[in-house]
């Protein structure tokens, strides 16, 4: 199954970036690589592997193909992106 966000084609296998809010501190927000996977939930559909949790793909996460787009949308909403917060 293939998904498609703001025109990027999203399959198993890809590396995506997203915006993740620590949930202990939601004042803080990071940009972190994650995993498109099956959906374990949903045979039919795609999930983003982030932090040893599965979380299904929609248009409701912002999804980020490279890097550098995640970065800036990261600037427009929070500010300049500072030190290494990619991991």
């Amino acid at each position: 199954m293939e998904l498609y966000n703001d025109n990027h084609s999203y399959q198993a296998g890809d590396i995506v970036y997203v915006m993740y809010r620590n949930p202990h501190t939601q004042d803080v927000a990071n940009i972190q690589a994650a995993a498109v996977v099956n959906n374990p939930e949903n045979p039919n559909g795609l999930a983003i592997f982030l932090y040893e949790n599965y979380y299904p793909l929609s248009d409701e996460i912002a999804v980020y193909s490279s890097e550098e787009e995640a970065r800036s949308a990261y600037n427009y909403y929070f500010g300049h992106v500072s030190e290494g917060i990619i991991e």
